[in-house]
């Protein structure tokens, strides 16, 4: 699965979030935007992930990025993931996996030993213009959003 580089334009998408209303990329352009690729919504370490983007949102707010999470989950599992989490930003559902594999957050992976075909935890920085800024495949959930702040810059 190829995977998407800096200076490369984002691929477009639609999905739907977790109210079931449509969110395009287009929606963002103008704006920095976070998109973090996770496997499934109330599971230990997306949840954690998740939470780490809740707390740190308003801080990546200020400095000018949107937030938002893409699953192959269901909208309605989406949904019952932010009110028990309390998250503040869009979760978007890819049930048909297109836009997980169009920025290369799906594929082969290993897990626990073992070859198998899943989300690849992944978060993609994009710039105002929808290109790519910051790409980054096979991050662990735990230090991520840290990680990623530390690597724009923000502390």
């Amino acid at each position: 699965m190829p995977r998407l580089e800096a200076g490369q334009p984002a691929p477009p998408f639609t999905l739907d979030d977790h109210t079931g209303t449509s969110v395009s990329l287009s929606d963002f352009l103008g704006r920095n935007l976070i998109i973090f690729f996770y496997p499934a919504a109330m599971t230990p370490g997306c949840t954690r992930e998740a939470c780490d983007f809740r707390d740190s949102l308003v801080r990546l707010q200020q400095a000018g990025y949107d937030v938002v999470g893409v699953s192959p989950d269901k909208p309605e599992k989406l949904a019952r993931f932010v009110a028990k989490e309390s998250l503040t930003y869009p979760l978007l559902s890819d049930t048909d996996r297109v836009v997980l594999e169009a920025y290369g957050a799906y594929g082969e992976k290993t897990l626990y030993g073992k070859k198998v075909t899943g989300v690849i935890r992944s978060t993609i920085v994009l710039g105002p213009d929808g290109t790519v800024t910051l790409p980054r495949y096979s991050i662990r959930a735990t230090g991520h959003v840290g990680s990623l702040s530390k690597a724009l810059g923000l502390g």
